[in-house]
């Protein structure tokens, strides 16, 4: 009898399963529900010739700060890293990090993050016979800039995971309007004991939404809340040709992306380390409006007790031309 009951609960689960196959699924668009999209550009130049990949790096330097804060758990020395990179549409974009393990108490990390918009001619809808408006340039400029303060934090739980997390406090200004938040990430990563293999999961964005201050009678509308960028990551990496004794291997790293305003993302990329002195990266973005190829190289010299290190980043943007990034550290 229990047997014959759960016999017609499975046929009528499939029934309806059958009778709902003819209905084709809602394409849901979420681009655009979200503000605060500096955060999403990549400072790194090594994650972004990587494919954009931020998890599972081995090596680690300051700038998983702006990736995976777990991965800031392995650094001992201190640890300083200059970015700059010419976005798209001449926007500069600079950071800094600085990091700094104290044993078993774990590292710490600060970050210093600035998008710069430049000066931006000032247009204005000048009204016309018949009820119409025309954009008129009126000789006046305004300007933007975007900024975040972080601080991290990340520690060994075991000698194969580590956990790490950032509070970032971020701020907007453009054209006498602005607006502030606090931005909290969280990642793991974790050595699975087959060879070289590792996996990791990070969630970035967390924070509250806000709304642009400062907004005159003439708009004539209230302020709408401004969402933050949600991501949540998962990767796996492995290293090829890897010895014990040896300290040249091939990287491979494969990351997907969900994010809460737009479709989910596939990074793809790739570090050949010789040596540990000489890295040529590359990788590819899937299912991105017009990101594609990626690819770089890095050097680090040792001089005494310092080691210097250089990387470079070129990302082809299709019809919005490519973006140049260059990175310059030192340790100590």
């Amino acid at each position: 009898m229990f047997l014959n009951k759960c016999i017609l609960i499975l046929l009528i689960s499939l029934a309806g399963l059958w009778g709902q196959s003819g209905i084709d699924p809602i394409d849901i668009e979420r681009a655009g529900q979200s503000g605060w999209q500096f955060l999403k550009i990549n400072p790194d130049p090594r994650q972004a010739a990587m494919g954009g990949v931020l998890l599972v790096n081995n090596l680690p330097n300051a700038n998983a700060t702006f990736g995976s804060p777990a991965i800031l758990a392995r650094i001992q020395e201190f640890d300083i890293q200059f970015n700059s990179m010419n976005w798209i549409a001449d926007i500069k974009h600079s950071s800094v990090a600085l990091a700094k393990g104290f044993g078993i108490y774990g590292t710490f990390a600060l970050s210093y993050v600035t998008l710069d918009y430049g000066d931006i001619p000032e247009t204005i809808h000048e009204d016309r016979q018949g009820g119409t408006t025309a954009p008129v340039i009126t000789g006046e400029f305004f300007t933007g800039r975007d900024l975040a303060l972080g601080l991290s934090y990340a520690k060994l739980i075991t000698d194969r995971l580590s956990l790490g997390g950032n509070i970032r406090y971020i701020n907007e200004q453009i054209a006498g309007l602005g607006m502030s938040n606090w931005a909290v990430d969280f990642s793991t990563l974790y050595y699975t004991g087959i060879n070289s293999l590792r996996i990791s999961i990070a969630a970035k964005n967390f924070g509250s939404d806000t709304h642009l201050l400062g907004y005159s009678e003439e708009l004539q509308s209230e302020p709408v809340d401004i969402r933050m960028p949600l991501e949540f990551r998962t990767a796996v990496a492995y290293d090829f040709f890897a010895l014990d004794d040896d300290k040249s291997y091939l990287t491979v790293v494969l990351e997907g992306k969900v994010q809460s305003d737009g479709s989910e993302k596939i990074n793809a990329g790739a570090e050949y380390v010789f040596q540990e002195m000489v890295y040529f990266r590359g990788g590819y973005r899937f299912n991105y409006d017009s990101e594609g190829l990626t690819f770089g190289v890095g050097v680090k010299y040792p001089l005494g007790s310092y080691q210097l290190s250089f990387s470079y980043a070129y990302l082809d943007y299709g019809v919005l031309t490519q973006v140049n990034m260059f990175s310059f550290g030192l340790v100590f």
